[in-house]
């Protein structure tokens, strides 16, 4: 009878820990890509300065068109809208003389918190691995599975459209 009493016991404490466990957001930098012609990257740089250096913003990467006044030489090339399972997923790509130069995101799923999370975790190494490959090859980014299939495929399709 007293092994039956510990065993529902340790059960119900068991459950009640299991139920209050509260899981932390990882509060790792967030890095935001910067590309240019020269200099030093700094909080304040204009597209057409920085090395294409990577500047910690927690919590930022590009969003929306990075297409804005562009230096002679540089194009903007926009990928095809990827349907994921969470929602849509575009970039565009900033090129120089046939390199990749920038990347941003133009669209992304926002249907949850979660989805945004997922997002400010997995795009800014996404791009960081599409500046570094210069090409569609990059590994999909674990726990983002399906926001980098989606990444992925409209980054290849900006980089089929001849520019």
């Amino acid at each position: 009878m007293r092994r039956v009493i510990l065993a529902v016991t340790g059960t119900i404490a068991g459950l009640v820990a299991l139920l209050s466990f509260k899981s932390h957001v990882p509060s790792a930098p967030v890095a935001a890509t910067t590309g240019g012609s020269g200099g030093a990257a700094s909080s304040s740089s204009s597209p057409s300065s920085g090395g294409g250096q990577t500047e910690v913003v927690p919590g930022a990467f590009p969003q929306g068109s990075i297409a804005r006044n562009l230096p002679a030489g540089e194009t903007a090339v926009d990928g095809k809208v990827a349907s994921t399972s969470y929602g849509p997923v575009q970039i565009q790509l900033i090129k120089r003389a046939g390199k990749i130069v920038k990347v941003a995101v133009l669209v992304q799923p926002t249907n949850t918190l979660h989805d945004v999370q997922i997002g400010e975790f997995a795009f800014p190494k996404l791009i960081s691995e599409t500046l570094a490959a210069q090409n569609g090859k990059i590994d999909a980014v674990s726990g983002a599975t399906y926001t980098s299939a989606g990444y992925i495929q409209s980054l290849q399709s900006a980089l089929d459209k001849r520019s």
